[in-house]
């Protein structure tokens, strides 16, 4: 689906499904340096099976034209504006990592606009150590490489994927890769600079689910469980996923997220 969001042509995928916004939206929310595809196991899942699947593309990401945002709470007032130019009212909404940071973020302030908030593989705060901006600021290729290596859990590694002949490191190679030159910087910069997410987390009101990852490298289960504990609500890990837990796990996500959204 395309569409205009503050001037600017705008890429949602839809799971392959016409998008009823006055349906049982949800809205994924992709992390750094990634796009829609990050999500296409879930949204093919979700857009079968009685739900409105969506996943925009921020700005200079996927298929969206746009410069990069720079800070976690433009890319919530984005969100908000991407929301009024589909036509969602509310949403039941998942983010991954740097997602799960915008989705304190617009939970906490815009709680009208949120049914549910569903937090993959993400943490109060996600630092970003200065070797990786470095890369992704002067050598984003290697940046990229080094997202795989450290984002991907043993099964990762090894190519072990649920669904056969497909690469977790390749797939998030050129996943990665697609997004405009600066994406990657820009959203590293933004997660190390956001430091609201304890603030956020104590004015969420919704039910909320955290789904966690306990080969994470890149926001360890320590740093989920204390996102839990921030919250409250429910709380699911899988102990062999890694940070992409939504490519690598995407049956076991698929299942939690569907049993938390049933019930609310």
């Amino acid at each position: 689906m395309r569409l205009n969001v503050n001037d600017t042509a705008t890429f949602a995928s839809t799971g392959g499904r016409d998008f009823d916004p006055s349906g049982n939206v949800v809205l994924f929310i992709h992390g750094s340096g990634q796009n829609h595809l990050g999500y296409m196991l879930q949204h093919r899942y979700f857009a079968n099976r009685g739900y409105q699947a969506i996943t925009p593309d921020f700005p200079g990401h996927g298929q969206s034209d746009g410069a990069p945002l720079k800070t976690i709470a433009d890319m919530a007032d984005w969100m908000i504006a991407f929301m009024d130019a589909a036509g969602i009212e509310t949403a039941h909404m998942a983010g991954h990592s740097q997602g799960g940071l915008v989705l304190l973020e617009l939970a906490s302030r815009f709680p009208d606009r949120v049914k549910t908030a569903s937090f993959l593989a993400t943490a109060l705060a996600i630092p970003v150590n200065d070797y990786l901006l470095g890369l992704a600021e002067n050598k984003e290729h290697k940046a990229i490489a080094a997202m795989m290596d450290w984002g991907h859990g043993t099964m990762g590694h090894r190519h072990d994927h649920t669904m056969p002949g497909t690469s977790h490191m390749l797939f998030g190679a050129r996943l990665m890769g697609s997004n405009v030159p600066g994406a990657l910087f820009a959203d590293l910069s933004a997660c190390a600079a956001y430091d609201g997410g304890a603030e956020a987390a104590d004015k969420i009101t919704c039910p909320t689910l955290c789904i966690l990852s306990g080969a994470d490298k890149m926001t360890p289960i320590k740093t989920g469980r204390a996102l839990h504990a921030a919250l409250g609500g429910g709380i699911v890990e899988l102990p062999g996923a890694g940070h992409m837990n939504i490519t690598e796990s995407p049956f076991e996500v698929n299942s939690a997220l569907r049993s938390f959204l049933d019930e609310n």
